[in-house]
């Protein structure tokens, strides 16, 4: 007994070092996956269909929020366990990546990850997360990982002036710092000089023709210093788009019951989405 405890301690250990934390139980899942990739015969398949097949091995994984924010400097947190709609979506884009790639290692998804997940690729401190995700499509697009394609599919401009964060620094710990806070509202003020696009729900079902399987969904909001409350994928369900997605109302990983324009159409705080693609290598 003592020796398994010992190697336990150990193994945490090497989860936690440096900037990186990652349960035994979300590793060994992380694990399972990879080998499944691995295993499978990817050829041929497009970057949306690993999106969507991926996606789907993820249904019924509980719905946790704030799981990003662990106590002290800004660390890269993996948790395959408990999900919230954008770390899903996180962790199906970078497990597609590395099929893509034919990298299937623990140190492959926690470089693909981080890369996706702070500003320029790399973790440099709170203010470097991605909070925004109208900022994390704008830096991921300037990676080369994804196009905004809003504009394209039918979208017109959407008035994105986001402050939430900056105006509500009780919500996060670490804005009690404040260089934190200073450098958040210089993200705000960059991304209120960019132009974003969105489809307005009320015009969703006439240009979900244009939506693919597998697209990236960020549902845009009323609210006028918020910029997206929610995140999920294209999902084509019996002839229309769907939303594959972690619900917090459900408290899990589903696909939508109702198509996205109805999905929308009952909250009155959601105004509409913006549309991302993965870009194929």
């Amino acid at each position: 007994m003592k020796f398994f405890l010992t190697l336990a301690i150990c193994c945490i250990s090497l989860f936690t070092q440096a900037q990186t934390v990652c349960s035994l139980e979300s590793r060994e899942k992380l694990e399972l996956f990879l080998e499944k990739l691995a295993d499978s015969n990817l050829s041929g398949k497009s970057p949306n269909e690993l999106n969507t097949m991926i996606g789907q091995w993820f249904l019924e994984t509980p719905y946790v929020e704030k799981t990003l924010e662990v106590p002290g400097s800004e660390q890269l947190v993996i948790n395959l366990m408990g999900v919230d709609c954008t770390t899903f979506l996180e962790t199906v884009v970078t497990l597609t990546r590395l099929a893509e790639s034919n990298e299937f290692t623990f140190e492959a998804f926690e470089q693909n990850l981080e890369v996706l997940r702070y500003r320029e690729g790399k973790n440099q401190g709170y203010p470097s997360r991605l909070h925004y995700f109208s900022d994390w499509i704008f830096d991921n697009q300037q990676k080369g990982i994804i196009a905004d394609v809003t504009e394209k599919v039918g979208g017109v401009p959407y008035p994105n002036q986001p402050t939430f964060m900056s105006e509500n620094p009780q919500f996060y710990p670490q804005l009690s710092d404040s260089k934190n806070l200073d450098e958040i509202k210089i993200t705000e003020g960059m991304i209120q000089k960019r132009g974003y696009y969105f489809i307005p729900k009320t015009d969703i079902s006439s240009l979900e023709k244009n939506i693919q399987s597998g697209d990236l969904i960020a549902i845009t909001t009323s609210m006028p210093n918020l910029d997206i409350v929610h995140t999920g994928f294209a999902i084509e369900k019996n002839g229309r788009i769907h939303l594959l997605h972690a619900s917090s109302k459900n408290k899990e990983v589903e696909i939508s019951e109702k198509p996205l324009s109805d999905y929308l159409a009952e909250n009155k705080s959601q105004s509409g989405i913006i549309v991302a693609r993965l870009v194929t290598p």
